[in-house]
């Protein structure tokens, strides 16, 4: 802990006896100023609990790993002096603004401990030991009987008795995205067979997705990436032809190999949903469909040395980013509502299912909450190939499909109800601290797009 602008050393020196009047006010001055300076700073130290918690999403109870800073500005110090606050807290990389301050919250990265190399990472041979069980995947539905009129969708035709079984982490087959039907020729989200011939070659994958021209290729930063991770990592950008003619457009023009850069450029044909949001979901939770991890970001670190710090060295099998402001699955339903993020309606049908369904408010001060966050920032995954894994994901996208394509809103429902199904089996979750993630990647802002409504 440090204080920052500390007052200058003040010295007296001795004068003639007819500077003592003046000697005395100077004196009671300094005094009067140094007692109001004492005053702030332990306003600032003892007031620090206070608006830890007045923060809304920030954890109370802080150890004493978490690096805090406290800086004072004080540039006056009079009758003004009760008008000097305490500027900003910071602390994992996150700055809370003081009560008053007209200044927004800022966000920064913190330190990772990475190995220096990847030449002799090994994985750990405990690595795999996680809960075992099989599981399938519904390919093909038929129309049932009596009905007339059938539709195909991507995630398929799954009734609440089979949704409700699926949480449990047995053999099963279960819905999990691409899903044909009966004289349908694809399921959706179709790859051209040279691409998923290299995809199917892929051991470790870092993914992102680009619909509708919504964002700009970012590239990943390769004088951070090893040699030996950009022969044994794939890059695969998933984008529709909109974004490939847009791409082109900006100067991006694929080689002989369908590369640019690292990225191998895969062009998803017949696109599930209208929504182009909840389309780009499927890269992100259905990863194990495609290849064994993904991620959706500009990386700024080697992949391997990613995988080792968080799966590996945390003995976990899904890693993933707590949101960098908010904690409360409410305030996410508000924030959703008041940004007109989606259709209002259909965020209370599926927040009221939920809260029926047993999903509790996020109680940051209780000891035995299983999780430091209720909202997690989706564009960090990092995750392993194993049953609970792509369970839990089958899990999450199969509530997006279902309900708003805000994944925020069914993360912690998702985990918590394969959690409370599955006492003695765990998945091994890690909840990323978001000046982490912010290490790891360049956040941009996307391409503006209009308020989307609730499209099915």
């Amino acid at each position: 802990m440090g204080v920052h602008k500390l007052l200058p050393a003040v010295g007296l020196r001795r004068g003639k006896r007819s500077g003592r009047v003046l000697r005395a006010g100077l004196s009671f001055r300094l005094w009067l100023s140094l007692l109001a300076l004492l005053c702030l700073l332990s306003l600032a130290l003892f007031g620090l609990k206070f608006i830890t918690l007045a923060g809304g999403g920030m954890e109370s109870g802080m150890t004493s790993s978490h690096q805090l800073l406290i800086t004072s500005n004080v540039k006056k110090i009079n009758k003004e002096v009760e008008q000097q606050q305490l500027q900003h807290l910071e602390f994992g990389g996150v700055i809370v603004k003081a009560p008053g301050s007209k200044k927004r919250m800022q966000h920064f990265p913190c330190e990772i401990g990475f190995t220096e190399t990847v030449d002799y990472l090994i994985e750990p041979k405990d690595s795999g030991n996680f809960t075992q069980f099989s599981l399938q995947y519904v390919a093909m539905e038929e129309k049932p009987l009596g009905v007339n009129s059938f539709e195909s969708r991507f995630g398929g035709h799954q009734n609440l008795e089979e949704r409700e079984k699926s949480f449990y982490a047995h053999d099963q087959t279960l819905h999990c995205g691409f899903v044909k039907g009966p004289g349908f020729p694809s399921t959706g989200f179709d790859f051209d067979e040279k691409d998923m011939a290299y995809m199917s070659t892929c051991r470790v994958a870092v993914s992102s997705c680009i619909l509708g021209s919504s964002d700009f290729l970012r590239r990943p930063t390769s004088k951070r990436i090893s040699d030996f991770s950009k022969k044994n990592v794939c890059f695969v950008m998933f984008v529709d032809e909109q974004t490939l003619s847009k791409l082109a457009s900006d100067g991006h023009v694929l080689d002989n190999r369908g590369f640019v850069g690292l990225w191998r450029v895969v062009v998803v044909r017949n696109l599930p949903y209208k929504d182009m949001r909840r389309t780009g979901k499927v890269p992100i939770f259905l990863s194990h469909r495609i290849f064994p991890s993904s991620s959706k970001m500009r990386l700024n670190a080697d992949q391997l040395l990613i995988i080792e710090y968080f799966l590996w060295r945390t003995r976990s099998e899904y890693a993933i980013s707590n949101h960098y402001d908010c904690h409360y699955v409410w305030d996410e339903v508000l924030q959703n509502k008041r940004l007109n993020k989606y259709n209002e309606k259909a965020i209370d049908e599926q927040f009221k299912f939920y809260r029926f369904d047993g999903l509790s408010k996020f109680d940051p001060s209780d000891p035995n909450t299983p999780i430091p966050s209720y909202v997690p920032e989706g564009s960090f995954i990092v995750r392993a190939h194993t049953p609970m894994s792509n369970l839990f994901s089958c899990l999450w996208f199969n509530e997006v499909d279902q309900f708003t394509s805000r994944d925020q809103l069914s993360f912690a429902y998702t985990y918590l109800k394969l959690r409370r199904l599955n006492a003695n089996k765990s998945l091994y979750l890690n909840m990323v601290k978001d000046c982490e993630h912010r290490a790891l990647e360049k956040l941009f802002r996307h391409r503006t797009l209009p308020s989307l409504p609730h499209v099915p």
